[in-house]
């Protein structure tokens, strides 16, 4: 089969045209992948930001695909089911954080695209317990981005309780979801985009934005509650002095370069910092059911698997609006 493979850290993947389809084991399925997604936390993986991946590795976590073969044990789901494959791969089921029914946090957690090979390939091997059935209504290419972008924004919007005024720090492919989800439950959203970035903010005004501009500057009124979705420390501080009492900010990537020092009046009056730590699988079923209802609609763009390097460069660049996918 085809795949994109990362050797090392900080350098582009590399195309092999013969690598050897994967079996699935024992509760696993083989997937014939329709189309993946390329999220900023591959551009980590692929930039040294996250050090721990299984060498050589085929990233990619927003994986649309066809059951096409089943391991041992597997009834569900079934060959010829289309599912979506996330993030988190496998959780071992008996640490105390997933017998508290917090198994994004799985102390042996395992990670499509970092230490399971993901959906830069033709086909990928996935553990049956963690493939979503997917709503119909989504064609393969629109559906990749609720695989991360859309579950993680959905987190992120449960974490930060009900804010009527709401703010999205980066306005990429987790924020253009985020949006649309929190403006049918009746939010008003402000929305951060890079400073200068004009055409990101004609972007979210079109998705019902109250208000855009430079994450520089600040909302003509204060904040409930934040979503930082760029990788970037300083919007931290940034993020609270917008905010008003009792706000919550949430955290939303994986990675974040540090968090600059900041006076300790804008935490007080009970405002509150926390991240989003990856995904569970109630999240995945709520997730892609509202979408279905909303419904979400994702603005993609198609490119294929062998331009990998080009989609991960739109990326790291802000040359994207909405999602990059990419298409065996």
């Amino acid at each position: 089969m085809r795949a994109m493979v990362l050797e090392r850290g900080r350098v582009p993947l590399r195309l092999d045209a013969h690598r050897p389809t994967p079996a699935p084991g024992p509760g696993e399925v083989l997937l014939r992948v329709a189309a993946c997604g390329v999220c900023r936390t591959d551009l980590h993986i692929v930039d040294g930001e996250l050090t721990s991946p299984t060498l050589p590795l085929v990233p990619g976590h927003e994986i649309v695909a066809t059951v096409v073969g089943t391991g041992i044990g597997v009834e569900h789901p079934r060959t010829g089911d289309r599912v979506g494959v996330p993030w988190l791969g496998w959780t071992c089921g008996e640490c105390r954080y997933c017998v508290s029914g917090r198994e994004n946090l799985c102390v042996r957690a395992r990670f499509t695209g970092y230490q399971i090979d993901g959906g830069y390939a033709e086909y990928a091997v996935a553990d049956a317990r963690f493939c979503f059935a997917l709503p119909a209504t989504f064609g393969d290419v629109d559906a990749a981005p609720l695989l991360c972008a859309g579950l993680i924004g959905y987190r992120a919007l449960r974490l930060a309780g009900d804010a009527e005024r709401l703010g999205l720090y980066g306005f990429g492919a987790a924020a253009h979801i985020a949006i649309q989800v929190a403006r049918h439950r009746g939010q008003r959203v402000f929305a951060f985009t890079r400073p200068g970035d004009d055409a990101g903010q004609r972007f979210a005004r079109t998705l019902g934005a109250a208000w855009a501009g430079g994450s520089d500057a600040a909302p003509p009124e204060p904040l409930d509650a934040a979503l930082i979705f760029a990788p970037v420390g300083a919007l931290v501080p940034a993020a609270l002095a917008a905010t008003d009492k009792g706000g919550t900010v949430v955290c939303a990537g994986i990675h974040m370069s540090d968090i600059p020092g900041f006076a300790y009046r804008l935490l007080w009056e009970e405002r509150m910092v926390r991240s989003v730590a990856n995904l569970t699988r109630r999240d995945g079923d709520e997730f892609l059911a509202l979408a279905a209802r909303i419904p979400v609609r994702t603005t993609t763009v198609a490119l294929p698997l062998a331009e990998a390097n080009e989609a991960l460069a739109r990326v790291r660049e802000g040359r994207l609006e909405g999602a990059a996918v990419l298409v065996p």
